[in-house]
């Protein structure tokens, strides 16, 4: 009786070491990043933005919209925008195939969806260890830039979603983000 007792002394203070290691400061500074594949080049999004990850389906056109916006689809009663971030970055035009996903998020309370050509993983980041972007000037995408983290060999970058989203040219009204 008094082995258990000491054993169970034992796994209560490893408990313990275990809930103070997870709420360990380093823990509470980390972010997870959804990433996803536009162009040759890596890309990730704050998690706490994203709200699912839908299949590929063709959006309702919109007439007079820009390019970058694909058109609308009605997602269970919301008619949600849907931007082509490949044309956002003018990147070369790729087909639509099996990969291709449309990332939903929610900014500021606005639902929009994001194509993409694939999502890749989820990563964890320390925030001390995502590097700041260097300042680029007469580049408009680098300034929604918000870091750039580095897992093993591969190299992400870190987008500012909120500031990107609300950017001129992204053929989404100001008044559907507030």
């Amino acid at each position: 009786m008094h082995t258990t007792s000491t054993s169970h002394v034992t796994a209560s203070a490893a408990s313990t070491q275990v809930l103070l290691s997870v709420s360990s400061p380093e823990s509470l500074q980390m972010r997870e990043w959804l990433t996803f594949k536009l162009g040759g080049e890596e890309y990730g999004i704050d998690i706490l933005s994203v709200q699912e990850i839908r299949s590929y389906e063709k959006p309702t056109a919109m007439v007079n919209a820009p390019a970058v916006l694909k058109g609308v689809i009605n997602l269970r009663g919301i008619i949600v925008p849907i931007v082509d971030m490949r044309i956002h970055f003018n990147l070369p035009e790729v087909s639509y195939n099996a990969f291709t996903v449309v990332i939903v998020l929610n900014v500021d309370d606005s639902i929009i969806g994001m194509v993409i050509d694939g999502v890749s993983d989820v990563t964890r980041f320390a925030i001390g260890h995502v590097k700041a972007a260097p300042r680029l000037a007469n580049v408009g995408h680098a300034n929604h830039i918000q870091g750039i983290g580095h897992v093993g060999d591969r190299t992400l970058l870190l987008l500012d979603i909120q500031s990107l989203i609300r950017s001129t040219g992204m053929g989404v009204a100001s008044s559907t983000l507030q």
